[in-house]
């Protein structure tokens, strides 16, 4: 009896085994830390903004918007911590993933029409990837013709290994080793290769491959823009460094991701930042720059993390507006998701923001 009920169930693992395509990832199921009901209640809210103002074709209009503003927005609703396949966003999820496959040129891997959105798509990308479950992802989708023209149905991990290679071709073409607006820049600033570095690094973590190469040429970069003071300066070599927490945060965040936190620039930035816990962000950027520094500084110091995140959930909590949405120069879209996302860290539910 024991032999034939072990037969049975080694029968059953072997049917159900071969039900699942060997060519896909299988999602991975993630477990954050225990939430603040302030946190809480300012996420839900701004997640059922989203949802609601999400358009058909699974892009989010108004203000600033392509695939990167839709990869920020995905991004917000992988963080929540509801199951991205079977979860209450489960279907926006999907939505935002087509709209943002849709977007890039088949050839290239070019994701919309600026290097900005190639690195927030990618990093979306790269954070869907593995969570979930893509072999259901065209299934039933009456917007298909509308985000792709009639085009092929890729899947996660073909778009993100075209837009990995979209950006290191880009890189290979410029003399700094960075990126700016257009891939076939031969300029670069601080701001532009801090979202295709951090979009690179997390595509490397969802096990694309990724040359050494690409990362220590992109951090020498940062490293030349880095002040002894932790100031980082934005295009053009060293001079006019000014303040700008937003620069010194996007550095800080690659130097700690791509495993770089010995540098002495690393410190640099890092002493800067925990320096200027008491300012208030005022400034045109805020969302942008709370977005990064949250990042940058959970990364790097998580105590000094913990009382500046106390400040931040006391301010978003007075600016959120009654249906969910923040102000800001970005638009509702773009100002709402990364908002949202510089608190998604007290989640930990994303890969790129696991210590």
């Amino acid at each position: 009896m024991i032999n034939a009920r072990l037969l049975v169930v080694c029968c059953a693992v072997l049917l159900f085994s071969r039900t699942v395509p060997t060519a896909a990832q299988m999602p991975e199921i993630r477990y954050g830390e225990a939430v603040p009901r302030d946190v809480r209640q300012i996420y839900d809210s701004g997640l059922q903004y989203l949802v609601k103002s999400q358009a058909e074709d699974g892009s989010w209009h108004g203000g600033q918007q392509g695939p990167g503003v839709t990869g920020m927005a995905l991004m917000v609703l992988l963080a929540s911590g509801e199951d991205p396949n079977f979860g209450l966003y489960s279907q926006p999820i999907r939505k935002a993933l087509r709209s943002i496959i849709g977007s890039q040129n088949a050839a290239t891997g070019y994701l919309g029409s600026s290097m900005y959105h190639h690195g927030f798509a990618m990093l979306a990308l790269a954070e869907a990837y593995g969570v979930v479950d893509e072999r259901d992802l065209w299934v039933g989708d009456s917007t298909t013709r509308v985000a792709r023209g009639g085009g092929n149905r890729a899947g996660i991990g073909e778009a993100l290994e075209l837009a990995v290679r979209c950006a290191l071709t880009s890189q290979r073409k410029n003399p700094l080793g960075a990126w700016r607006y257009s891939p076939d820049a031969t300029d670069a600033d601080t701001s532009v290769s801090g979202a295709i570095l951090v979009g690179l690094l997390a595509a490397r973590n969802a096990g694309i491959e990724v040359p050494d190469q690409a990362i220590d040429r992109a951090i020498s970069y940062y490293q030349k823009m880095t002040s002894s003071g932790g100031q980082v300066g934005y295009s053009g070599g060293m001079g006019g460094m000014g303040e700008s927490r937003a620069r010194s945060s996007i550095a800080l965040l690659c130097y700690q991701i791509a495993r770089r936190s010995d540098l002495p620039q690393a410190k640099a930035t890092a002493r800067y930042l925990t320096d200027q816990l008491e300012a208030t962000g005022q400034d045109h950027y805020a969302g942008y720059t709370e977005y990064y520094q949250a990042q940058a500084l959970f990364q790097a110091d998580e105590e000094a993390w913990q009382k500046w995140n106390q400040a931040l959930v006391r301010r978003l909590k007075s600016t959120q507006l009654p249906d969910g949405s923040f102000p800001g120069s970005f638009g509702p879209a773009a100002s709402t998701s990364l908002s949202l996302l510089a608190l998604a860290v007290n989640y930990r539910f994303l890969p790129i923001y696991e210590r």
